[in-house]
Formats: C-alpha cells, structure tokens, sequence
C-alpha cells in the first residue's frame, strides 16, 4: 500500500495531532495527541451517542452543587473530563483540555479552575502528565501557565495565539506548547484586503514559521503546535514544525491523498539565520502595547475569547436542562 500524504508529514517528524472531541475521527487517523475545546465538546455533545458521557456528568453536578448554577458548573467540569479520558483510550499521548475563556483575564481563578480539572482527571485515574491545560493567551493566561508549570509541574497548552510577543512571552515562561491559529489570522487579512494569498505567503503560516525559528534559534522548548487550518496547503507550508493539530476533514484529505509532503521547517537551518532577540520577562506594559500595535492580533484574540466563552455557556445550558 503506497503512502499516504498524511504518512509523509509523520514522515517529517512533525507530530499529528487530531483537533476534535469525536472519538471515531481520532481513531481513524492515528494522531499522537488530541486537542479539544468547547466549541469541539458542545457540538460532540449534540450527537445521541455521546448522550452517556452528558449524563455521567450531570449525575456529578448533582452530587457535587448545591444551587443549579453550582451543579451545572460542576457538570460542565466533568463533562470536559468525560470526554478527554475517553480521548485518552484512543490516543497513546496527551490530551488539552479549556479552562474556562471566562476566566481569560483572572490569573488565580484560571489557576483554580486548572488545578481543579487536574484533580477531576486524578480522580478517574489519568495522571497530570497526559493533559495539556488550555489556556488563552492572554498576559493573565501566561502567568498563570508560568505558574502551573513551574510550581505544580502541570503541562500547558497556551491557545488563540495571534501574534509574536504572545509567543515569546510564553517561551520564556516556559510553557509546553503554544497553538498559533494559522487560519483565523488568514481570516482576518483576506477580509481586511481583499487578497486571495499563496500558501507560501499566507500571514498565518509566514507567523508560525518565524515562531519556530525564533524559537530553535535561541533554544526554546516550548512545542509549536500550528493550529486552525483552513485548507492543506498550509499544512504542507509547515510540514517539519513540532506539533500540527488538524481537523478531520483536513486529515481525511491528507489520508486519501499520495502526494509528497517535503519539510519545510528544520532546527538546523533556523539556527542559523539572523534574528534579533526580544524579551518581555516581567514587562507587562510592553507586552500590551506590543499587543495593541497589532490590530489582527488584538481583534482575533478578543473574538476567539467571546466565542469560546459564549460555547462554554451554550454547554451549560445544555446541562442545565438536563439537571
């Protein structure tokens, strides 16, 4: 059987990973990891044979909230949970779970909110190490993912990532991973001009690719994990990066195709070219003003926090009828 388009970009040592919260898509395609977020789980959540996991926890709220309100909150918790163990059966790595985007702007409740996920998974018998805390990319968001990693050795994912501060704000706080969202940014620029882009020259995936070389330029651990694609033309632009979480339709193109798929991203030839290095340590004031400098960024972060918020919202109310 001749390889895949999908085998080739394994091939370039970039790891897969699935972006969705339906188990039968990530079986299909093999991914290393799996990410979710509300706007995956509440559409997941829509369909009759996931109806077990919403169940499971909706009895949880009711045994763990006093008020409706508390006990669809402590639901909305475990249904996050619910669905990343079963991930976890499927998966052989980790899987990213969302604090709550309502939380995007408070560093201690975002904290909270994380640790109590983690106890939640602890309690079903999934260690802390095969979860990946999601969490937005807001200055707030990074110090609270410094923290998380540096004093509970929880593993973070920092997600709705626009722009280039937000990425070496997050290197230097250590994090695991950080997700740029390649198609949102392309969004946003083809509506703004007008322009039908190339692949090659498209703002999403020219954001990532100078990520990655900043980050193996200057020795960053952090995992690039390109995000949000909108066609597999960008995938295939960032074929050698660390980490691409795809949905399944992409991956389904890229499973039935036989087209090679060359990397164009490797640590080495990053090393050696000539960029500048930044810093934003403890200079919030910086980090904001860089930020608002950047209008895409600005208005994308700003929209993907609503939107996830207003997911997160729409689920509890999903939950609340069941309760």
């Amino acid at each position: 059987m001749s390889s895949s388009s999908l085998d080739f970009l394994k091939a370039t040592g970039t790891v897969v990973v699935t972006d969705t919260g339906e188990f039968e898509s990530i079986a299909k395609y093999k991914p290393q990891d799996a990410t979710t977020n509300p706007s995956l789980i509440l559409a997941a959540a829509k369909k009759p044979e996931y109806a077990s996991l919403i169940d499971a926890a909706v009895e949880y709220g009711k045994a763990h909230g006093s008020t409706p309100d508390e006990q669809a909150s402590e639901a909305l918790d475990r249904l996050l949970v619910e669905f990343g163990k079963e991930i976890l059966k499927i998966v052989p790595g980790r899987v990213s779970t969302e604090v709550d985007a309502r939380l995007s702007f408070d560093k201690e409740a975002t904290i909270a909110k994380a640790l109590k996920i983690i106890a939640l998974y602890e309690s079903v018998g999934i260690p802390k190490e095969r979860i990946l805390i999601k969490i937005a990319s807001t200055w707030e968001g990074i110090q609270a993912a410094r923290e998380l990693e540096a004093k509970y050795d929880i593993h973070c994912n920092l997600t709705l990532l626009f722009a280039f501060p937000q990425a070496v704000a997050c290197a230097e706080a250590n994090i695991t991973l950080i997700s740029p969202f390649v198609g949102r940014i392309l969004d946003w620029y083809k509506a703004s001009t007008g322009k039908t882009y190339e692949s090659s020259e498209d703002p999403g995936v020219v954001s990532v690719k100078s990520i990655y070389n900043y980050y193996k330029k200057f020795g960053y651990k952090t995992i690039v994990m390109g995000a949000s694609f909108r066609n597999v033309g960008e995938i295939k632009e960032l074929a050698g990066v660390d980490f691409l979480t795809i949905s399944p339709g992409l991956l389904e193109e890229l499973f039935n195709s036989t087209e090679p798929v060359p990397a164009k991203l490797e640590a080495t030839s990053a090393q050696a070219q000539d960029i500048t290095k930044v810093t934003f340590v403890d200079d919030e004031a910086a980090f904001r003003y860089e930020m608002n400098e950047d209008q895409m960024a600005t208005e994308k972060l700003s929209d993907g926090i609503r939107k996830f918020a207003a997911d997160a919202v729409t689920l509890l109310e999903v939950i609340k009828k069941k309760l």
